[in-house]
């Protein structure tokens, strides 16, 4: 069953949500400023990111820089830096859909301003944008976004949300970040590896490219809801009931 928690507009107002949504706009500033500040230093090498080596860097730079940002907001806000990660905590009942919609449009605002400045400070230069690889149908790259946020999204549960994590407790930022470059390596040159519409919407906005945005919204939204609803519903464990002693076993 869902866990769904809608709460309330007077959220907007109470403290913790104001800190938390400013750091969510925050946040997702300083990690789609990164991303995609590689992936354009990438195209401006030899060979940009359709080299292994460009692609490698791309994947390590967003790891590497989500590692850090959800580390830097996890006390504030969760640090979810993406609309797909908050939806799947929202099916869990983690946070309501009042704070969700805050989140997102947080989380919009942020990407969209990163990729702004960086038009800027490029002189001009196009921020890239996601796309499906020659070949890819709009069908398969929905697909390839679905698993790469479910795998996303498992890791978020199992790592952070999870009260019986164990020997994870305190990595799992660099585990998510982990899980991020690994992805981008897999997918990037297939649908582009976004498991994130807000790393995909401010890019598009900069460049006013929409092409296949539409992907990058239904794939990632699916993926992080099924993920939530997965590990909530099948793995999460909230009680422990003590196994049965010998003397008790007969």
């Amino acid at each position: 069953m869902v866990k769904i928690a809608l709460g309330h507009h007077q959220e907007a107002a109470e403290p913790d949500c104001v800190r938390a949504v400013a750091a969510e706009v925050i946040l997702t500033f300083l990690f789609v400023f990164a991303g995609v500040a590689a992936a354009m230093a990438a195209g401006k090498m030899a060979g940009g990111t359709d080299t292994i080596m460009g692609l490698t860097a791309v994947a390590l730079a967003h790891g590497l820089v989500v590692a850090a940002m959800i580390a830097a907001g996890l006390h504030i806000s969760g640090g979810h830096l993406n609309p797909a990660v908050t939806l799947g905590l929202a099916v869990g009942g983690h946070i309501t859909l009042f704070r969700s919609l805050l989140y997102v449009l947080a989380q919009l605002l942020g990407s969209a301003l990163a990729c702004l400045l960086l038009k800027y400070l490029t002189g001009g230069l196009d921020t890239p944008v996601h796309a499906l690889a020659a070949g890819i149908g709009a069908f398969q790259g929905v697909l390839m976004e679905i698993v790469l946020t479910f795998s996303l999204l498992f890791s978020v549960y199992g790592t952070i949300v999870d009260p019986k994590k164990g020997c994870t407790a305190g990595l799992g930022p660099v585990l998510i970040g982990l899980v991020i470059a690994g992805n981008v390596l897999a997918g990037g040159p297939f649908s582009g590896a976004s498991m994130n519409p807000a790393r995909s919407f401010g890019p598009a906005l900069a460049s006013w490219n929409w092409t296949d945005h539409w992907v990058y919204w239904v794939g990632p939204i699916i993926g992080g809801g099924l993920g939530g609803l997965v590990y909530e519903h099948i793995f999460l464990v909230r009680t422990h009931q003590p196994l049965p002693r010998d003397d008790e076993s007969f």
